[in-house]
């Protein structure tokens, strides 16, 4: 007997809970009335194009918006950089009628394990795009390497950490690539051209003062934007640092991994030697006390 091909290689449908609770049936209503909703108004209200790019070169014009719109953390000899979560879901707000979200699927306390999803959805296009994986309940570190998560507060931290990277990625696959490219090019401008209402050096001196309140001098930051000092750095150099200190706030990089210690040479070690005076004391050789001439007793004879 023949079946239509989509009755063929349809998948087994799961198998239902045995008793649904009052709650969770009003629940799950509620949702499903919301997403109906919810595509009927994005169909009555389509999104006006022009007026999104409007909003979006308004908002990634601010100085705040677009030191939060990029991230910058070293992995081994390279940087890693890239757009944040704000940047994307300020994208999402200024395109409109696009939807978003992160579940925690499943919670393994045994294994320490969760199984998340997260997703978006166009609702004027109908276009998803979503992805489920999983998260260890642990944290690397280069020092400790891999430490289990017993607390659950640094679960949540840990699952919603993970959530963002992959809700960020799920939104930029509904939105047109010309809308991300733009946004980037107008926050990159942005950064380069400062705060208007303060001169650049004024501008270097308060990023010297706020770097020296984390514990990082003059001249680790001076070797971090490749040796100039800081008298010749320009707009873009402060960019940078803005969004190095962004990173290093969400907990993304630490200030040893941005700015190593720096290391003594041998010239240095050598010179700190010669300046040391020379000890005038002579000591005898370990396990040999010289014994000196003392002087002569009364009373001995000559």
């Amino acid at each position: 007997m023949n079946y239509p091909a989509e009755q063929q290689f349809a998948p087994s449908p799961a198998p239902a809970p045995a008793f649904v609770g009052q709650g969770t049936a009003v629940e799950q209503s509620r949702a499903v009335a919301e997403v109906q909703a919810a595509v009927v108004v994005a169909r009555q209200f389509p999104r006006n194009e022009a007026l999104a790019v409007q909003k979006m070169r308004t908002g990634f014009a601010q100085h705040t918006l677009a030191v939060r719109s990029f991230f910058r953390f070293s992995r081994g000899k390279s940087n890693v950089s890239g757009e944040t979560i704000q940047f994307a879901k300020e994208l999402a707000r200024c395109w409109t009628n696009i939807h978003y979200g992160v579940h925690e699927l499943r919670r393994d306390d045994a294994n320490g394990e969760s199984e998340m999803q997260a997703w978006a959805w166009d609702l004027e296009t109908n276009e998803r795009a979503s992805t489920t994986f999983i998260v260890p309940h642990s944290r690397w570190t280069k020092t400790d390497g891999s430490t289990r998560l017993e607390d659950p507060r640094d679960v949540y931290e840990n699952n919603s950490n993970n959530g963002a990277r992959r809700l960020r990625e799920m939104i930029f696959s509904v939105l047109p690539d010309w809308f991300r490219e733009q946004a980037k090019t107008i926050a990159t401008n942005t950064l380069e051209n400062g705060q208007g209402d303060k001169p650049l050096a004024q501008r270097v001196a308060d990023c010297i003062v706020h770097f020296e309140g984390l514990g990082v001098t003059v001249e680790q930051l001076e070797e971090n934007r490749s040796g100039r000092k800081s008298e010749k750095w320009t707009n873009l150099d402060l960019g940078q640092l803005s969004i190095i200190s962004e990173s290093i706030r969400r907990g993304e990089i630490t200030i040893d991994e941005e700015f190593p210690p720096q290391r003594v040479t041998v010239t240095e070690i050598r010179q700190q030697h010669d300046e040391q005076p020379p000890s005038t004391e002579e000591h005898a050789p370990t396990g040999e006390r010289q014994q000196w001439p003392s002087a002569r007793q009364p009373g001995a004879s000559s």
